[in-house]
C-alpha cells in the first residue's frame, strides 16, 4: 500500500528565509505547495525571485494570490511613502504592512485547508528582524490556536501545524543554513526599495540585517547591490 504524500504550504514571499523554509519543507520529507501573496507590495522583484524559487526547488503547486493591499495603505510598501534606510533603531518601522502576517497565515492555512494539508510553513524570525509584531513566537503560537478554532479540519480534531523554523536563528545562522541546504541565495530577494536598474539598494532595513548576516557568517550573498 503506498503511503499518502506529506503536503505542507509554504508562505513564499521570495525573500531568503522563505527560500530556506521551503527547502527545509522538502528536506523533512513533505511535498511543498507554496502561497505567494501578489499585495502590490513596491519591491516586486520579490515576485519573480518566488516563482524563480518554485522551479529551482520542484515544488508542486504554487499560487500566486492577487491581493492588493494598496487599498490601505499604511506603510512604505504600499503607500507612496520613502522607505527609510537602516539606523538601527528601536520600535516599529514605517515598512511594517499593518497586520500582514496575520492575512496571509490565514490565507495559507485556507490554502492548506483545501490541498488537504495540516502542516504551514512560515519563514518569521524574531531575533535579526526589523521588530514587526507579527514575527514573534506568541503570535505563531496564538495563531495556531486561531486556525484550530477557526477551521472545520480543526473542529474535527484534525487542526493544523504552523511550522516556524528559522524562529530563534540569527540572520547568520539562516545563510549558513542556505548553503547546507545547497541553495543559490542569488534567486531571493529581501530588499524593500529596488534601484530603476534593478539591484537591491543595500541599506534599507532588510538589505542591512541579510548583508550583516552573510558578512556574520563569512559567507558571500550572490544578490547583486547598488553600490557595492
Amino acid at each position: 500500500m503506498v503511503a499518502e504524500p506529506k503536503i505542507a504550504v509554504v508562505l513564499l514571499s521570495g525573500g531568503l528565509d522563505s527560500m530556506v523554509v521551503a527547502a527545509i519543507a522538502r528536506e523533512q520529507g513533505f511535498t511543498v505547495h507554496a502561497l505567494t501573496v501578489d499585495y502590490g507590495q513596491r519591491h516586486r522583484c520579490e515576485l519573480e525571485a518566488a516563482r524563480a524559487i518554485v522551479e529551482a526547488q520542484g515544488i508542486a503547486h504554487h499560487v500566486v494570490l492577487p491581493l492588493d493591499l494598496r487599498a490601505f495603505g499604511g506603510s512604505a510598501l504600499t503607500a507612496d511613502i520613502p522607505v527609510p534606510k537602516y539606523d538601527g533603531g528601536a520600535g516599529i518601522p514605517v515598512t511594517y504592512v499593518p497586520a500582514r502576517n496575520l492575512v496571509f497565515l490565514a490565507l495559507t492555512v485556507a490554502f492548506a485547508e483545501s490541498a488537504g494539508a495540516h502542516d504551514v510553513f512560515i519563514g518569521v524570525n524574531a531575533l535579526d528582524y526589523s521588530g514587526y509584531p507579527d514575527c514573534r513566537p506568541e503570535f505563531i503560537a496564538s495563531f495556531a490556536e486561531t486556525a484550530r478554532l477557526g477551521t472545520r479540519e480543526g473542529v474535527e480534531g484534525r487542526g493544523f501545524r504552523i511550522h516556524a523554523p528559522l524562529q530563534y536563528l540569527s540572520k547568520a545562522d539562516i545563510a549558513r543554513e542556505a548553503v547546507r541546504l545547497g541553495l543559490d541565495t542569488g534567486l531571493s530577494w529581501s530588499c524593500y526599495d529596488p534601484t530603476p536598474d534593478g539591484r537591491a539598494c543595500g541599506v534599507c532595513d532588510s538589505c542591512a540585517l541579510r548583508r550583516k548576516g552573510f558578512a556574520d557568517a563569512g559567507l558571500m550573498d550572490r544578490v547583486d547591490y547598488a553600490g557595492a
